[in-house]
């Protein structure tokens, strides 16, 4: 279906003009060839003003946006939410999506610039009703509709007692919503592409059987959901960027008809769109080739990707397949509280001092003290430091337990007392503090039977979401999995270097397990191809255990994406329960890639 025919989207090509008035605005017609879909937000967090900026940094009408999604959850945020529930049950949506629609919705229906967000967490119908009080403060009249049916707590689907319980929905709903007028849809845990997905779907009249159009929108909404990660935040190559000074623009995404996409930023905002931001963006939070989603499942190992312009990169190729007949559910429990202290040892002999604090601590706690005391690890500083922090290392003990008091004044207090009475130069960061209840994050899976994908129409009328009616299987675990064994390479010349060298890394948590991406950045080396050969042998699930060590016993699974250059590997069970329950140094995997890359590997010189 070509992007004329579109399927209702008010103000659009082949529809009548959305004839309400809104304070006298005029809806844009757009472009056959594609919509363009920006983002103002990747968490629950990010930068306030990222929604006006979106809106007004068009240069013309021509690049102005169609729609500006917003994305606010996480699983963590997803806690945090169901936490503010506790205290007010009317809360449970993102409250600074309030603060942001507030001071930009007369620009965007003046621009005609729909909105799209997520930020109605567990309560997307509170938040809609807040923005309706809000727009007749501002004097305005918007087609407010909200997505609702994800959230599964007190149903009886084995989720008892949980805090958060919602079900990933895809894009047709926000799609009906935006076909029936709306100017703001709000939704609950919908997939962070389905952000995309939807206001694509609405535009170009998709169908829940145009398979490969859909994988396209949902790659397009997985490079710009998480915001700047895609013009350079984040990004190993941080170096290659142009280092203006200038906030980092939020991307935008240019879908086609077909599914194909440019992914694209405002001009004369900071960093940069390349194909190596892009796939970074790609590598992040993903498993396998198969990128399995409600409404279609996305061969990423498809994935085609061209500079096409100055901040321009085409997205083409993608191949879509039936999506699995089970819905994710991400479950939040209550795990217990948790406290930490850090202490601060300097100079000499720092693996002395941190086991006689550890073992005061740990007699100060009693029998039976916390269910569980974690200590960190020690790494001496360097000889003959020229600063005293240099000279410093930093002890943390964090303690969990199913009640508060074990890991409340029981342990600040026992910490506390060893102040005169330890090693010397005791000293902590902070003063202990109260302890904090922690989740525990875990997915789940239903049938489809069990969800009522629900819009809410902004005139109250309820429509339900039908269920795609043909479905695949998830991969089997070997699916994409790195063909075993691989031919040893012909001896050759190496050097110890950092992987870093040539790799560029992106990693992240998925509940309890790491992701972490590594490819090959495109340089003019002349070596691209041979590189990713090498990467390719390099990294299998023996190596990953020697670069990362704290997944001696854990399992790995290396997955090849030779289109993008790279591997995915995921490390099962290295963030424990999750990122509120971790008591890993880097809870979220943020920096694992970071580490990875700065680990000594042997290169062949003929590669350098």
């Amino acid at each position: 279906m070509s992007g004329g025919e579109s399927a209702g989207f008010p103000g659009r090509p082949g529809n009548p003009a959305d004839d309400r008035q809104n304070s006298g605005r005029q809806v844009p017609e757009l472009p056959v060839e594609s919509v363009r879909i920006g983002n103002c937000s990747g968490f629950y967090g990010d930068r306030l003003s990222a929604m006006r900026e979106m809106l007004e940094g068009a240069p013309d009408d021509r690049h102005s946006l169609d729609v500006l999604t917003g994305d606010y959850l996480a699983e963590l945020t997803m806690l945090i939410l169901g936490k503010d529930t506790m205290k007010d049950p009317s809360l449970g949506y993102a409250r600074t999506f309030v603060r942001q629609v507030e001071d930009c919705l007369g620009l965007a229906l003046e621009r005609g610039v729909r909105i799209v967000s997520n930020a109605g967490g567990l309560n997307p119908a509170g938040l809609a009703a807040r923005l309706r009080e809000v727009a007749r403060g501002l004097g305005l009249d918007p087609a407010i509709a909200y997505v609702e049916g994800d959230d599964l707590r007190g149903t009886d689907l084995g989720f008892p007692g949980a805090l958060t319980a919602n079900a990933y929905l895809g894009g047709f709903g926000i799609a009906r919503a935006l076909e029936q007028g709306a100017d703001v849809v709000v939704t609950g845990r919908v997939t962070d592409a389905s952000l995309v997905v939807g206001p694509a779907a609405a535009y170009h009249g998709w169908k829940p059987d145009d398979l490969d159009a859909l994988a396209g929108g949902v790659v397009a909404g997985h490079v710009v959901e998480c915001g700047t990660q895609a013009t350079g935040g984040n990004f190993s190559g941080f170096a290659t960027l142009p280092h203006t000074g200038l906030p980092l623009g939020f991307p935008i995404a240019e879908v086609a008809a077909d599914g194909s996409s440019v992914i694209t930023k405002h001009p004369g905002t900071g960093g940069a769109v390349t194909v190596d931001t892009v796939t970074a963006q790609l590598f992040y939070e993903i498993q396998g080739p198969r990128y399995l989603g409600p409404d279609v499942t996305a061969r990423l190992d498809t994935i085609a990707l061209e500079q096409i312009g100055e901040d321009r990169i085409a997205i083409t190729g993608v191949r879509g397949e039936a999506p699995p007949r089970q819905l994710k559910v991400g479950v939040n429990e209550l795990g217990g509280f948790r406290n930490t202290v850090e202490l601060v040892l300097t100079g000499l002999d720092v693996e002395g001092k941190a086991e006689w604090v550890r073992a005061q601590l740990d007699a100060a706690l009693g029998d039976p003290g916390p269910a569980t005391v974690t200590w960190s690890t020690v790494t001496p500083p360097p000889a003959d430091a020229g600063t005293e922090e240099a000279a410093s290392y930093l002890l943390r003990c964090t303690v969990m337990d199913q009640q508060a008091d074990p890991v409340g004044r029981r342990f600040t207090a026992a910490a506390v007392e060893l102040a005169l009475a330890s090693y010397p130069g005791f000293t902590m960061t902070a003063p202990p503090a109260a302890p904090t209840p922690y989740g525990v994050y875990r997915p789940a899976y239903v049938d489809r039977t069990a969800v009522i994908h629900t819009v809410v129409h902004a005139d109250g009328t309820r429509e339900t979401v039908p269920d795609p009616t043909t479905f695949g299987d998830e991969a089997p675990p070997e699916d994409g999995r790195r063909p075993s064994p691989y031919p040893a390479p012909t001896p050759r010349l190496t050097r110890s270097l950092p992987l870093g060298t040539f790799v560029h890394a992106r990693s992240g948590d998925k509940g309890g397990d790491a992701n972490l991406g590594l490819w090959v950045g495109h340089d003019d080396s002349g070596s691209y191809a041979e590189r990713v050969t090498w990467l390719s042998k390099l990294i299998t699930p023996k190596k990953i255990r020697e670069l990362v060590p704290e997944a001696a016993d854990l399992e790995v699974e290396v997955y090849l994406l030779p289109n993008l250059g790279g591997v995915n590997v995921i490390l099962r069970g290295l963030l424990g329960e999750g990122v509120a329950a971790s008591t890993r140094f880097d809870p979220q995997a943020k920096g694992l890639g970071e580490w990875v890359r700065s680990r000594t590997v042997a290169i062949e010189e003929s590669l350098l």
